[in-house]
């Protein structure tokens, strides 16, 4: 029996992408999913695929810039299965551009989305898994974060912050809380379409097609964390293509 079968396991941007992937590995492994995203027809269009392959899925609309809507998306977990074992807070957003474009409004919405969107999620669910006495907190991050690159300045800040956040959440958690983080490098999503840069759209796109991995790799890699024995806290997991420099 896999370690994963029956837990309750929020992810946030799961409409598409690595929240799309990690949602069906892990529904096929036994957990109870809980999706949340904007687009609502593409909840609604993930949870019937999940429950015609005999897994189990119930979604609620999420604006991770709405703390009310984290709130929300716990609560329908609680009240639905009585616990949350997993957050998984993997929405996120990268218009990266070059500083002297001075695109403020892409800035500001990046530390919505990718730091505040987290914040909310682990306001949401650090209470309840205090209550528990258990509970994992697994946050998609980047290797953009990791070696700083042109143009991605901004994007790599916000994902640098909430890696200090969640090493600051983790010494906090006691020895009952796990905090993953996962940093994935080129993966085939549809990442390129936030980019509002054309020049840089057209490198990362190209980047993209040349060495991009499937959400499927990022997904195993949550699930390993996941299905760690509960003394185990795997820290940091990150995932790139080979290719990747």
């Amino acid at each position: 029996m896999s370690p994963i079968k029956d837990k309750i396991i929020a992810i946030t941007g799961a409409s598409s992408g690595i929240g799309e992937a990690s949602a069906l590995l892990l529904a096929e492994r036994g957990a109870k999913i809980v999706l949340g995203a904007r687009r609502t027809e593409k909840l609604q269009a993930l949870a019937r695929r999940i429950k015609e392959q005999g897994g189990e899925a119930i979604f609620h609309t999420v604006d991770v810039k709405k703390r009310a809507d984290l709130e929300a998306l716990v609560a329908l977990a609680r009240d639905t299965y009585g616990k949350l074992d997993v957050l998984i807070n993997n929405a996120g957003i990268g218009p990266i551009s070059p500083m002297d474009e001075l695109r403020v409004e892409d800035w500001e919405e990046m530390i919505d989305v990718n730091i505040k969107g987290p914040l909310y999620g682990i306001a949401a669910a650090l209470p309840v898994f205090r209550r528990q006495g258990f509970g994992h907190f697994v946050n998609t991050l980047s290797t953009a974060g990791i070696t700083i690159k042109p143009t991605m300045a901004v994007y790599a800040g916000t994902k640098n912050a909430m890696r200090t956040i969640a090493e600051g959440l983790r010494q906090e958690a006691g020895p009952n809380l796990r905090v993953t983080n996962i940093s994935p490098g080129f993966i085939r999503t549809n990442f390129a379409d936030s980019l509002t840069s054309p020049a840089v759209k057209a490198g990362i796109t190209r980047s993209m097609e040349e060495m991009a991995i499937t959400p499927d790799a990022i997904a195993r890699a949550i699930a390993f964390a996941i299905e760690q024995p509960a003394d185990v806290d795997v820290g940091d997991i990150v995932i790139r293509p080979t290719a990747q420099g």
